[in-house]
Order: structure tokens, then C-alpha cells, then sequence
């Protein structure tokens, strides 16, 4: 992955990440062997509902990331490649679990090339323990009252848990 230029490779890990899965942290950790600095970036995204706010889950993910070298914690809104851009980065890192996956992050990376062409995508297939394992459905067995802790951090875990109390359930 390195730039003929020797320049560094930034990688951003770009998602939602509402919540942080253990899958997620290893994808960041495994993406964080192949490129010199990872920016783990939340998309504040106005079009879905989430459960935990932007600055809860940057939070979430700074504590869940403290053995973690090489690794930042950002959040961003717009266009990946405008914050890609602002952040020196040159690479976009995304988790691959399946043929569905790599079908709409295929679509999302050549859109993405064509608009800044020297930005690279590489895909990282999911560790096969984590295959499975999605935001989306932790909070719908979190939704069902389902003990999500074997999938998401400990951290994560105790703030579903927290929130769960919160919304009196």
C-alpha cells in the first residue's frame, strides 16, 4: 500500500459505527498493520436514526481503542473524499463480510475514485468470527432485550446497557 512517493499511508476507516462492533475493531486493527496511521472516522449521517450520539461514540470508541497504536478517533459530515482530502490521507479503508458488501462498497469506491483519483480503497474481508456480526443487527437484538456483549466491546456493552436503563425497558 505504500505510495511510490514513500509518503506515509493514512488510511480513514469511514462508517457509522453506531455501534462499535468487535468486528469493526478488527478490521481498524488489522487495517492499522498495513497502513502507518488510521483515522477511524464517525459519519454524523442526518439520514438514519442513531442510537448513541456523534460525540458518544467517539467517545465510546477512544476508550474501546486505547491498546491500539497508530490509531485516531475523528468524526466528520459530507463527502468522505472532501474529509479524506483535509486530513492528508491518501487511503480508505473498508470491511468486506460478504458478496452483498462488496457489491455497494465497490459502487461507493469507483465513485469515489472518479471523483479523487488518487485516492485508493482497500477492502479487508472480515475476520470469519465476525462474519456475521453488524451494527445493525446489534441494536436489533439490543431493541429485543438480546445480550449483544459477546459482539461489541466492553465499553459498548455497558453503555447499551446504560441507554437500555435510560429508556426505562
Amino acid at each position: 500500500m505504500t505510495p511510490s512517493s514513500n509518503a506515509p499511508v493514512i488510511a480513514v476507516y469511514p462508517g457509522s459505527f453506531d455501534p462499535l462492533t468487535n468486528g469493526h475493531l478488527d478490521i481498524l486493527s488489522r487495517g492499522a498493520k498495513v497502513a502507518d496511521r488510521v483515522i477511524l472516522a464517525v459519519l454524523n449521517n442526518s439520514h438514519k436514526q442513531p442510537l448513541f450520539t456523534v460525540a458518544e461514540r467517539v467517545e465510546m470508541i477512544r476508550e474501546a481503542t486505547t491498546h491500539l497504536t497508530r490509531i485516531e478517533v475523528d468524526s466528520f459530515e459530507g463527502l468522505l473524499i472532501d474529509y479524506v482530502a483535509r486530513r492528508g490521507a491518501n487511503t480508505v479503508l473498508r470491511g468486506i463480510r460478504a458478496i452483498s458488501d462488496y457489491e455497494s462498497e465497490l459502487q461507493m469506491a469507483l465513485l469515489n475514485r472518479r471523483m479523487r483519483p488518487e485516492m485508493e480503497t482497500v477492502f479487508l474481508m472480515a475476520s470469519e468470527e465476525y462474519s456475521f456480526v453488524s451494527s445493525r443487527m446489534i441494536k436489533e437484538i439490543f431493541s429485543l432485550g438480546g445480550d449483544v456483549s459477546s459482539f461489541v466491546p466492553p465499553v459498548v456493552a455497558e453503555r447499551l446497557r446504560s441507554q437500555h436503563a435510560k429508556l426505562g425497558s
